[in-house]
């Protein structure tokens, strides 16, 4: 049986992380795409080093993008959706 594939979200600060991870750092783009098309099943282990972030109740996650930047979602299982925080830099 397959499970329902998440829907990837984006903040509009996050949809501003894009833009400015394209400008400084164009080759993590390839990367980033493979980690956002992870989130659509699993979005709570596989790669780029996942990990819960401290002080939420276990929705809040942290992927490597790259050494610098890195991918922070909130899961909502009841709504299959995965809505993208952050995409540039070290958490805010």
């Amino acid at each position: 049986m397959r499970r329902e594939m998440y829907t990837i979200v984006f903040t509009d600060d996050a949809k501003k992380d894009l833009k400015e991870l394209q400008r400084k750092a164009p080759q993590a783009i390839a990367k980033l795409a493979k980690l956002l098309d992870e989130l659509k099943e699993h979005p709570r282990t596989r790669t780029g080093q996942v990990e819960p972030l401290k002080g939420y109740d276990g929705t809040v996650y942290s992927r490597r993008i790259t050494k610098e930047h890195r991918l922070v979602y909130k899961i909502y299982d009841e709504v299959v959706e995965v809505l993208v925080l952050s995409a540039f830099g070290h958490f805010r």
